[in-house]
């Protein structure tokens, strides 16, 4: 097994002067994850009814010009704008009434034609003025206003044209991308298949949630926590499992599970001790070590490898620390896994809502809660005053992770620092 790894690379302070030189920076291990894990090759073809959270493989391509012809934008009446001659009010008689879907008739002069949202402008016509601005008596309609021509008309192919690109390939689908494909003309699309994901939660202290336990146990909270995270569109969880503190066990199940799946995700274990097992149940297993150890607070053990083709990320096992890697780590590797073009969260600046103070040496991410905005419209967020690693219980009123520089000790209230909201993912 090789460990790869010196602090390299700037990023958030996170490599600053005086840390262990086997610990990298957050930048330097999402480039590692970047470099060493290729989307899965494998593609299906599935309706678009049932695409919702994948990536697509290809590229949606508009089949034809949408809208497909000239259609109305709201409820009136289709005019000819040369009809309306001389001084106002114009009355015409109304000649046709066109609803949605139907074939429309011609407009010829001085006459208007009660349209629907959506339904075709009939030939002749240049305009429709909406029914709040007509006075109808009968079977005459009295306009105020003489319109412009193409007021409240929505010209075929002003949305899509044909050969257009309208959703890239990489692109996760959601409820927006969907739109733009059904537009389109897309019926089925083009999609990485699933990716086979294994979660192996470690520990012998560990029991369900709920469950009886002695003086020494804890309830688990990682399987549900990273079950909950896996259990998306796009990933197919194959194996959801816990395992004991023992060297042979670990490396049979991490053999066993790494011809099936195509990523381990394990928590705990990972750390120096005499009781973690992972590292050398896969050192034994031929494994590499694209990173072991990152200079952040919490989480610093976290690790990502190759086990054959499989891919491998071990968290640590306090459940902070194991969702705070998870979401830099975790979530930039299965989207990277998943071909999204993506692959990384968005970071953006916010400023803290009070002073902090703390040890420097690691970049911290504190869970933090966006209170509003400042007087100078920046978002303000709120954090406790210390990272715990053990404690989740106030994460459910946190919105993301706010990034404190390595070498800083303190930092005055209003300082602008880096933010990463939580994703599903």
């Amino acid at each position: 097994m090789t460990v790869l790894g010196k602090i390299e690379t700037p990023g958030c302070g996170c490599d600053a002067p005086g840390h262990l030189a086997s610990l990298i920076s957050i930048d330097a291990a999402l480039d590692r994850i970047a470099e060493h894990a290729a989307p899965v090759e494998e593609t299906e073809t599935v309706p678009l009814m049932r695409a919702a959270g994948r990536v697509l493989a290809e590229p949606v391509v508009a089949s034809v010009q949408t809208p497909p012809f000239d259609n109305s934008a709201m409820d009136g009446y289709a005019v000819q704008t040369r009809a309306f001659t001389g001084q106002g009010p114009w009355s015409f008689p109304v000649i046709a009434r066109i609803p949605a879907g139907a074939v429309p008739a011609l407009v010829r002069g001085a006459g208007a034609a009660r349209i629907f949202t959506g339904a075709p402008v009939p030939d002749g016509a240049d305009a429709v003025i909406r029914q709040e601005d007509a006075i109808l008596s009968g079977d005459t309609v009295t306009f105020q206003r003489r319109p412009d021509a193409g007021l409240n008309i929505r010209r075929a192919g002003d949305d899509m044209v044909p050969g257009q690109i309208v959703v890239p390939a990489g692109t996760r689908l959601g409820p927006r991308e969907i739109a733009a494909c059904a537009a389109a003309g897309a019926g089925q699309v083009s999609l990485r298949r699933a990716l086979r994901v294994a979660l192996l939660v470690t520990g012998d202290e560990v029991r369900d949630a709920g469950a009886a336990r002695d003086a020494a146990a804890i309830w688990d909270v990682n399987t549900p926590m990273l079950g909950a995270a896996l259990g998306r569109a796009g990933v197919a969880l194959v194996h959801l499992e816990r395992a004991p503190d023992q060297r042979a066990a670990l490396a049979q199940r991490l053999a066993a599970m790494a011809a099936e799946v195509d990523l381990i995700v394990t928590t705990g274990g990972i750390s120096v001790g005499e009781e973690d097992h992972v590292k050398p149940a896969l050192d034994a297993l031929g494994a590499e070590l694209h990173f072991s150890g990152v200079a952040i607070k919490p989480g610093k053990p976290v690790s990502f490898g190759s086990l054959g083709p499989c891919k491998w990320l071990g968290l640590p096992g306090n459940p902070l620390s194991a969702l705070v890697t998870w979401q830099l780590f975790g979530v930039a590797l299965i989207r990277r896994l998943t071909g999204e073009s993506a692959a990384r969260g968005t970071r953006r600046h916010v400023v803290t809502a009070a002073p902090i103070r703390r040890k420097p040496g690691r970049c911290e991410l504190r869970p933090a809660t966006l209170t509003g905005f400042d007087a100078e419209g920046r978002e303000v967020a709120g954090f406790q005053s210390a990272t715990h690693s053990g404690r989740v219980g106030g994460l459910p009123a946190c919105d993301g992770l706010i990034f404190l520089p390595a070498d800083c000790d303190r930092l005055p209230a209003g300082a602008l620092v880096e933010f990463l909201p939580f994703s599903d993912i």
